[in-house]
C-alpha cells in the first residue's frame, strides 16, 4: 500500500499534554502514543521562535504535527515540545544559547526513554533541529536520526552562505541599488556577528530589534563535521534543491563522513519549508509557500525510511509470540 494511504487512513492522532525537566526548566509538549510501539521519535523544529507544531505567530509551518501524524500509523509513537520561553514552557527564549537547547533535546529523549523503556529512540530535525540531531545520533543516544533542511558546515559559513543565497533572490534593480550605496549583505552580516562575538552579552539590541546574541555567537561557532563523522546509526538526510538557507550539496558531505548506513536526497525545486519553491524566492515567499502541502515525497522519503529499519509486522509479530 502506498505511503499516502497509509497517512490518510491514520484518522486522528492520539495525543497528550505533557511535561519535563531540563536543568530545572519545565518544557511542555505533546506526547503522541501508539499502540505497541516499534520505536519513539523526537521531533525538532528549526530555528526561531517556533512552537511544539513549528509554527510562529505569523507563520503556520506545522511540520512537526505533520511528522508526527505521519509516523503514527508505522508505529512510531512521538513528542514534540515548546521551547524554552515558547508557548506552554517556561524560560527565556531570548537568552537560550545553541547549546542549551540541545541539551533540553536531550532531556526529551530521556523522557521518551523513560516513557517507553526498551523502545527503540529516534530523532528528526529540521534546519537548526537536524544539527541537534546530528549530535544526539553521534552520542548513541538514539538509534536512527531523520535530518531536514539540516547543514554539514560551521554554522558561520552558513549564515555566509545565506547572506550570499539571499542577495541572489532580489530582483536586479534593487541589487545594483545595494551595490551603488556601497551595501554588502554578506559583509555587513560578519560587521554584525563580529560585534555580538566582542559584546559576550546573551541579548543584544541589533538595529533597534533585541536579538539572541548568545544563540548566534554559539550556533555560528558550531562546527557538526565532528559528530558526522562519530554517527554509526541509521542517517536519512533530505533537503530541498532550490533551499537558500542551507546549501544542499551538504547532503553529499553528510554521505561521505556519516559512517552508519546513509540516505541523502536532495528533492527537485523545494524550499526550506520543504514545500515546491520553484522560482527560488526563499523567505520572500513563506507566506505563500505555507499554503502548499510538505512535499509528498519528504513523508513518503521517511515513512519508506522507518518502515524498512524499523518494520512494524516484525514487533508485533514478536509480540504474539
Amino acid at each position: 500500500m502506498p505511503m499516502g494511504h497509509r497517512r490518510r487512513d491514520a484518522g486522528a492522532l492520539n495525543s497528550e499534554n505533557v511535561s519535563f525537566d531540563s536543568d530545572g526548566c519545565r518544557l511542555a509538549g505533546t506526547f503522541a502514543p501508539v499502540a505497541d510501539p516499534v520505536a519513539a521519535a523526537l521531533l525538532l523544529p528549526g530555528s526561531g521562535r517556533v512552537d511544539r507544531d513549528s509554527n510562529l505567530r505569523w507563520l503556520r509551518l506545522d511540520l512537526t504535527r505533520i511528522l508526527a501524524e505521519t509516523l503514527a500509523p508505522l508505529g512510531v509513537s512521538t513528542l514534540r515540545y515548546d521551547k524554552r520561553g515558547v508557548g506552554a514552557s517556561a524560560g527565556d527564549y531570548l537568552s537560550t544559547g545553541f547549546g542549551r537547547r540541545r541539551d533540553d533535546a536531550r532531556a526529551a529523549v530521556d523522557w521518551l526513554a523513560n516513557r517507553l523503556p526498551g523502545v527503540p529512540l529516534l530523532v528528526v530535525g529540521h534546519s537548526e533541529g537536524g544539527m541537534h540531531a546530528i549530535e544526539l545520533a553521534a552520542d548513541g543516544t538514539v538509534a536512527g536520526a531523520v535530518l531536514l533542511s539540516a547543514a554539514a558546515r560551521p554554522g558561520e559559513q552558513v549564515l555566509q552562505w545565506q547572506a550570499a543565497a539571499l542577495l541572489s533572490t532580489l530582483p536586479g534593480w534593487l541589487t545594483a541599488g545595494l551595490r551603488l550605496a556601497r551595501i554588502d549583505s554578506p559583509a555587513g552580516q560578519r560587521k554584525r556577528l563580529d560585534r555580538i562575538r566582542r559584546s559576550g552579552a546573551d541579548v543584544q539590541r541589533m538595529r533597534g530589534v533585541r536579538v539572541n546574541a548568545r544563540w548566534l555567537r554559539e550556533f555560528a561557532a558550531y562546527d557538526p563535521a565532528p559528530a558526522l563523522r562519530r554517527i554509526t546509526v541509521p542517517v536519512l538526510a533530505i533537503t530541498g534543491g532550490h533551499d537558500l538557507q542551507v546549501p544542499p550539496e551538504d547532503v553529499e558531505v553528510m554521505g561521505r563522513l556519516v559512517r552508519g548506513p546513509f540516505d541523502g536526497r536532495v528533492v527537485g525545486d523545494l524550499g526550506h519549508l520543504l514545500r515546491p519553491d520553484p522560482d527560488r524566492l526563499g523567505m520572500r515567499d513563506y507566506r505563500r509557500a505555507v499554503r502548499r502541502p510538505i512535499a509528498p515525497a519528504v513523508l513518503d522519503s521517511i515513512a519508506d525510511w522507518v518502515a524498512a529499519h524499523w518494520p512494524s509486522t516484525g514487533r508485533r509479530a514478536c509480540a504474539g509470540d
